[in-house]
């Protein structure tokens, strides 16, 4: 009888009156548990890649809410590595000896996101792999600025930051250097503000503080440098962006 209950679905009425009426019938205790086991299974929600429901599960990533009512449907937002750098400023560095900055800028290709909202406060929700604590199922990221092996815990590990658009790319500043010295990663006054809640293990909502106006933006984590030399030392600038346009 239980191999049987194990291998056919079933829906049972299994309350605390029922379970104590199966009980007092003579119903045995393994064949209980083995109901008890099937409907727990049943009731199970499945794992979906665009189910509006936070509740539902879904795979490891970040995900932005579009829509709403019957249309709502979360958009998975796949990360673009930004690989390539270039400079600006460096006539003016020239011409006052160093005193003004060179900002060095971080640029990912196409000049428009994949994924795209209209909500002026859009919501996202950030799925952790709860087994590794990362949003890519146990792969490893670099940090900002050291570089060392280390797991994403919290969407407190982001950055939001809007790109400038170009012919066929977008940039964002994430360093400069002057005679002073050099500043690497994201400077302060280019962050966008957000917050976010765990609403559930290893899932967080997140929204931004204030209304996005409409342009291209992205949630950038592991900024890191490779080897150079010359005023750039820091070499290439590599980082993990989440990449999203907002608006028309």
């Amino acid at each position: 009888m239980i191999a049987k209950i194990k291998a056919t679905p079933g829906q049972f009425d299994l309350s605390t009156d029922q379970i104590i009426a199966l009980k007092q019938q003579g119903v045995p205790s393994g064949v209980i548990a083995a109901m008890l086991a099937t409907a727990s299974a049943t009731a199970a929600p499945a794992a979906s890649i665009d189910s509006p429901d936070w509740r539902v599960p879904h795979p490891a990533g970040i995900y932005l809410l579009k829509g709403e009512g019957a249309a709502a449907a979360m958009a998975r937002i796949d990360p673009t590595t930004a690989n390539q750098a270039k400079t600006g400023g460096m006539l003016g560095y020239m011409m006052t000896g160093g005193l003004a900055s060179i900002k060095m800028k971080s640029v990912i290709p196409n000049a428009h996101a994949r994924i795209h909202g209209t909500a002026a406060r859009p919501e996202f929700y950030f799925y952790f792999d709860e087994a590794n604590s990362s949003l890519s199922h146990g792969a490893n990221t670099g940090s900002f600025i050291a570089g060392p092996a280390v797991t994403i815990t919290s969407p407190n590990e982001f950055s939001l930051i809007r790109f400038d658009v170009k012919a066929n790319r977008r940039e964002a500043r994430v360093g400069s250097f002057n005679i002073a010295g050099s500043k690497t990663g994201i400077m302060d006054k280019d962050r966008i503000a957000f917050s976010y809640d765990r609403v559930a293990p290893g899932v967080f909502r997140v929204r931004p503080d204030a209304d996005l106006t409409p342009g291209e933006y992205g949630f950038l984590y592991s900024m890191s440098a490779g080897s150079g030399s010359g005023l750039y030392a820091g070499g290439v600038m590599s980082a993990r962006v989440y990449d999203f346009a907002i608006g028309g």
